[in-house]
């Protein structure tokens, strides 16, 4: 853990041992405010959203079930881990769109992590790296060749009126 190693038999002690904390309110998920009405008006609009995340399905369903802005998981209409595969893999972004039965063209796949969004954009797959505080810092060519954005406002669909 140390290591920060993203092993899926890890992530799962990792939600057995948070489940407690979460369940007796000792830790909530910190969601940035942004983030719930952003998802909120994607929805109205016919969209789906999905967590893919390195942390299990039960960490991921922890975090947004006892967070800052109370139970959010209705939101979400389904949740991938590693057990998809890794993050950093092309083939995992083909998996998760087989899956929920799109093609990977039309999914956007928002993330932090260059080696992520390298292979979601090498499975077609459309990508934004999303700028937060307490994320790593990009390099300059990562700043220039990826569509960054800084609050889930930047994706909001145009008005129709």
């Amino acid at each position: 853990m140390s290591l920060d190693r993203k092993t899926t038999a890890l992530k799962q002690l990792q939600g057995h041992m948070w489940r407690a904390a979460y369940a007796t309110g000792h830790i909530k998920g910190e969601i940035f405010e942004d983030v719930v009405p952003a998802i909120r008006k994607w929805r109205e609009a016919g969209m789906k959203v999905y967590i893919y995340s390195s942390g299990s399905i039960e960490a991921q369903k922890l975090l947004f079930g006892y967070s800052t802005e109370g139970d959010i998981l209705e939101l979400f209409d389904g949740h991938f881990d590693t057990k998809i595969g890794p993050k950093v893999e092309s083939e995992s972004y083909r998996r998760i769109a087989a899956s929920i039965g799109c093609t990977t063209t039309n999914i956007l796949f928002l993330t932090d992590v260059p080696r992520e969004a390298n292979a979601a954009e090498e499975a077609d797959t459309h990508v934004a790296v999303v700028i937060r505080p307490g994320n790593a810092g990009l390099t300059d060519d990562e700043k220039s060749y990826y569509s960054l954005i800084s609050s889930f406002t930047e994706l909001f669909l145009p008005s129709s009126t």
